[in-house]
């Protein structure tokens, strides 16, 4: 049987120091494109990945061509192996890897565009002022409305992230995003955990980054995707080129709609989904989403081994 696959890529926060090594010294498809990153960069994000400053790697202009290289060599493994995908996601920054492996974006054309993407979310909000909460257990109609009483007294907090059921992410002016959290807790929220994040991604703040995004997307060339993508912004399948390029430039001032992306695969078919890159973040999410989504997942080659097994056993 030919089981219908879809590949989602991570998003920011997968990142880790090290990540991919062990692809990278076994599989000269891997060297090269590191090589690539490199030279389209003009600094060794290659010796940043691989050997840090933890605190280097988590800068966002960093971060963001760190995860997309790292994803798309595990794709570019998945490949050579035998495996593509049938459909394609990604969460946030991992749309664009989606791009890439859709072929709707050069790899060098995404990975200066991402370090681009990631200097003006960084700029857009300065450093301190804005930021980002994960509420677990607490219903989506309540948190929109604590974000909308809460911005209603001058600080913008609204939510950004529908990953999973139960998990849903608020961003904004600090101030505002730490009273909304509490007064989530005291709605009746399990847990509201402020992240380790350096702006407020995917809120209103981020329109000034959107507009010079878009200036840069007018740039690059954006081909047709071969292959259906789901995009954050609607939750639906684009693959005509001028419609990813307004997806794109929408999605970095707009919510991530993460659970409408997943059932909009699992209708195209997706029996079996594949979280390409570092992390099994996306992974824990599809269990939320629907225990009967069956996940793999690369980032090494362990789980390299493990995912082409399971295809293996299935044809």
């Amino acid at each position: 049987m030919n089981m219908k696959k879809a590949f989602v890529f991570p998003g920011q926060g997968a990142q880790k120091v090290g990540m991919v090594k062990d692809l990278y010294d076994a599989y000269p498809i891997v060297r090269e494109l590191f090589e690539e990153a490199d030279d389209s960069l003009g600094f060794s994000l290659t010796r940043l990945i691989f050997e840090g400053p933890d605190e280097e790697l988590m800068k966002t202009a960093n971060t963001q061509p760190a995860i997309l290289t790292a994803s798309t060599a595990c794709c570019r493994v998945l490949a050579q192996e035998g495996l593509t995908p049938d459909i394609a996601a990604g969460h946030s920054l991992g749309e664009y890897s989606a791009l890439v492996a859709a072929g709707a974006l050069t790899f060098a054309d995404a990975v200066r565009t991402v370090r681009l993407r990631g200097q003006f979310m960084q700029e857009a909000v300065p450093l301190g002022a804005g930021g980002m909460a994960a509420i677990l257990g607490l219903a989506e109609d309540k948190i929109k409305e604590i974000c909308a009483d809460i911005s209603a007294q001058g600080g913008v907090v609204q939510a950004v992230n529908f990953n999973c059921p139960g998990q849903i992410v608020i961003a904004g002016k600090i101030k505002s995003v730490e009273a909304a959290a509490e007064a989530m807790k005291e709605a009746g929220a399990k847990r509201a955990i402020m992240l380790h994040v350096s702006a407020p991604f995917h809120s209103s703040l981020m329109e000034p980054a959107a507009k010079r995004l878009a200036e840069v997307l007018d740039d690059i060339a954006i081909s047709d995707a071969k292959i259906p993508v789901v995009a954050n912004v609607n939750g639906k399948i684009e693959t005509a080129a001028a419609d990813i390029k307004t997806a794109l430039v929408k999605q970095a001032a707009s919510p991530v709609l993460w659970i409408d992306c997943t059932k909009t695969m699992q209708a195209f078919g997706a029996e079996a989904f594949v979280e390409v890159g570092p992390g099994k973040t996306l992974c824990g999410f599809n269990r939320k989403i629907d225990r009967k989504i069956h996940s793999e997942n690369v980032e090494d080659t362990a789980s390299l081994k493990k995912t082409l097994e399971f295809f293996q056993g299935v044809r």
